[in-house]
């Protein structure tokens, strides 16, 4: 737990304490399929920036492809205000 880090000539001595990392969120979407795009909606307000849901909502609908026909996605838009995002996938499906 102890630990000893040279750093430009000079010596830090660390000590290593556990955390807890708090807890990922969890909610419903609704979702409206037409083609190549997906509507999502009902998104609500998190703590965390626009760009982290956009990357989540991009992962999960990525992730999906084996699953229930997602794929690679070409762009996400997510506006943050009115909780609704459009996910556009390369290839329709």
């Amino acid at each position: 737990s102890k630990h000893c880090v040279k750093l430009d000539n000079r010596t830090a001595n660390l000590t290593v304490k556990p955390f807890e990392l708090d807890r990922g969120f969890q909610f419903e979407l609704q979702v409206t399929v037409s083609g190549k795009k997906i509507n999502v909606s009902e998104i609500p307000e998190l703590p965390i920036p626009k760009d982290w849901v956009r990357d989540k909502l991009e992962l999960h609908f990525y992730k999906t492809e084996q699953a229930a026909g997602g794929g690679e996605i070409e762009d996400v838009t997510y506006t943050k205000g009115s909780g609704t995002a459009v996910i556009t996938f390369l290839k329709p499906g």
